[in-house]
């Protein structure tokens, strides 16, 4: 099973746009899909189904180890894609904590998640590298960041690039993927130098071509709770996902199951 995890230094970047519509392009490819919310704040629960606060969810299993997977996976229409709430966050809501103190938990269910067999599994993490987003991080195939294309933004990209491949101390099957640029304006000058900056600033390998651009179709789905590739007028934005998916397939190296057994 592929674990890509969604991660960013702040907030307010499209992570949770990012993981919602990528999680759902994986599905609709075939595969089976599951989307976590390791977000205290619930944002991709809120943003597909209303009742995501009254769910058991990532945190409770955090918490609980008589928590299972199977019991805190919720289906959705779309028969290839399944979601995890947050859940009951307590303790965790400000994201304290010190790597490690969930990161058997976080461990035994992928493995579970993985029994359960699924082909993908995406976790929308706090903003952060550190308390359940650093264990995410340990336990993650891959990590993709997004970043907003604004100036003050891209300058921090090369130290959070940087910290991410310090994590493979810690878990060397961790595949830093690159970088997606998000709410690209393409009418806004700024928006375009800020991408081009960026580009210039890292290796070429580094930047994924596929960029996701700030529209108000992004909002309107998100307020119906419902991926942006399933609007009525959003054949293109799911045309970018798609984009997106099959450029993140050619830089995924498959997990060898010999280098970690989760269960231990």
């Amino acid at each position: 099973m592929i674990t890509l995890a969604i991660t960013s230094q702040k907030g307010g970047v499209g992570k949770t746009t990012l993981a919602i519509n990528l999680a759902h392009a994986f599905a609709r490819s075939g595969r089976r899909t599951l989307l976590v919310d390791s977000d205290p704040q619930g944002s991709v629960g809120l943003s597909l189904t209303r009742q995501s606060r009254h769910l058991s969810g990532f945190y409770d299993m955090l918490g609980n180890p008589s928590v299972s997977a199977e019991k805190i996976i919720v289906p959705t229409r779309l028969p290839t894609l399944s979601l995890v709430a947050s859940g009951h966050s307590s303790a965790y809501e400000l994201g304290g904590g010190s790597m490690g103190v969930t990161l058997h938990r976080v461990r035994c269910f992928l493995s579970e998640v993985e029994a359960l067999n699924y082909d993908v599994c995406i976790i929308d993490t706090a903003a952060g590298l550190f308390g359940a987003t650093a264990d995410v991080l340990s336990a993650a195939t891959g990590v993709i960041v997004p970043q907003q294309a604004e100036p003050l933004g891209v300058r921090s990209v090369p130290k959070m690039l940087e910290a991410l491949a310090r994590m493979r101390v810690v878990n060397p099957q961790l595949q830093v993927l690159g970088v997606v640029l998000t709410m690209v304006k393409k009418e806004l000058p700024e928006s375009l130098e800020s991408a081009d900056a960026l580009r210039n600033l890292l290796p070429p390998e580094m930047v994924m071509q596929t960029v996701i651009p700030r529209d108000d179709l992004f909002i309107k789905a998100s307020a119906r709770g419902l991926p942006v590739g399933v609007m009525e007028d959003g054949a293109g934005a799911l045309a970018i996902f798609e984009s997106l998916r099959t450029e993140l397939e050619r830089r995924i190296v498959p997990p060898n199951p010999q280098r970690i057994d989760y269960a231990k």
